[in-house]
């Protein structure tokens, strides 16, 4: 659903701009707390050296799994947008981040929606489908048993309505400043019929991704926090919570073979499988061909990029070519992302916390504190 150049125009496209550039500084602030959360959960061996990472690993997964488009209908494909699967893997406001690093390399590097529509870009599929998909998470987990099966299904359920309601989203930009006049009505029914089919096909790839990650390692899924209720002990004819475990040891709760797990199928993803992908015009394309829309299209910024349309320049050979180039996306990607959530992270840390004990009122340190115990 990558928009491209002139399907929008210029007034509608900055303040498309701003909204997103509104929607990733409160995404910030919002991912400090989501990472620091991560962090005081996760016992032992926590902190930015575990959660940063984690969540860069989501963003080069993404862009990975958005390189395999799948066939939905006659002569049309989807891919995953992501939304859904990163919020609820690391939190909604980590997660806007997440597809919009994606959406940032795909435009700067492979020239895979337009430079100027990167707004629209980041509005309709980081913004619109984290938001709809979390709140319908929620909703749905409050409802059905604290169960792992729960997570799952509320997953499958979040990411196939979080798809159209994008498309809804981008029709509505569309209506307010569309570049050609093509009845708003046929583009409201085409781009949501389409999309209600590759929906089912990013719920699917959801609900496994969080399957996975859920059966080896729940204490990393941000929608999954407090899933296990608190064993009871009756104790003179009263319930009470048992006391908590200790945190088991740094090196039996290593997130490291989950990480690397990650990167390599993010690598096989994008450097091997994508050849296979199908060649078919995605749900937008398909749509915007069908019914005109762009018929005022220009020609991306970066067209001349020596990785555009997801190729390396001067490799004759197609499968090397867009396997290099795939390859090349996930180590951007993780590195940019990882890099970007680190720097959150390091800058909630470094902040003084409310109640902190770093410098009381008469300016005295916890180690000198401690020292008058």
């Amino acid at each position: 659903m990558h928009v491209p150049d002139g399907f929008i125009n210029a007034p509608v496209s900055v303040a498309a701009g701003v909204v997103a550039a509104s929607a990733v500084a409160v995404s910030l602030r919002g991912a400090r707390r989501e990472l620091e959360g991560a962090s005081l959960s996760g016992g032992a061996g926590s902190g930015s050296e575990r959660t940063a990472p984690l969540a860069g690993l989501v963003a080069a997964f993404i862009f990975a799994v958005q390189m395999l488009n799948f066939p939905v209908a006659a002569g049309t494909s989807g891919h995953l947008l992501g939304g859904a699967l990163a919020a609820i893997l690391v939190g909604p406001f980590t997660g806007v981040l997440c597809v919009s690093v994606v959406l940032l390399m795909q435009g700067i590097l492979f020239a895979d929606g337009g430079l100027t529509a990167l707004g629209v870009n980041i509005t309709v599929m980081a913004v619109v489908t984290t938001v709809v998909a979390y709140a319908v998470f929620r909703g749905l987990v409050k409802l059905l048993p604290r169960k792992r099966r729960s997570i799952t299904v509320s997953a499958f359920v979040a990411a196939v309505i979080s798809v159209p309601a994008a498309a809804v989203a981008f029709t509505l930009v569309y209506a307010i400043g569309g570049t050609t006049d093509v009845p708003i009505g046929q583009v409201f029914t085409a781009m949501v019929g389409v999309h209600v089919l590759i929906g089912i096909g990013e719920a699917t790839i959801t609900a496994l991704t969080v399957g996975a990650v859920i059966a080896v390692r729940p204490d990393l899924v941000y929608g999954a926090r407090g899933l296990t209720a608190p064993l009871k002990l009756r104790v003179n004819g009263e319930l009470v919570d048992t006391p908590a475990a200790e945190p088991a040891p740094a090196a039996a709760r290593s997130h490291r073979r989950v990480w690397l797990a990650g990167l390599a199928t993010s690598l096989v993803l994008a450097g091997f499988v994508s050849f296979y992908a199908s060649a078919s015009p995605d749900g937008l394309e398909k749509v915007a061909a069908d019914k005109g829309i762009d018929a005022k299209a220009e020609d991306h910024a970066a067209a001349d990029s020596p990785l555009a349309d997801y190729g390396v320049e001067g490799l004759t050979d197609a499968r090397m070519s867009g396997g290099l180039a795939g390859v090349i996306g996930v180590g951007v990607t993780v590195v940019a992302g990882t890099g970007v959530f680190w720097a959150v992270r390091r800058r909630r840390t470094s902040e003084p916390q409310p109640g902190s004990s770093q410098a009381g009122p008469s300016g005295v340190g916890p180690s000198e504190a401690g020292k008058s115990v």
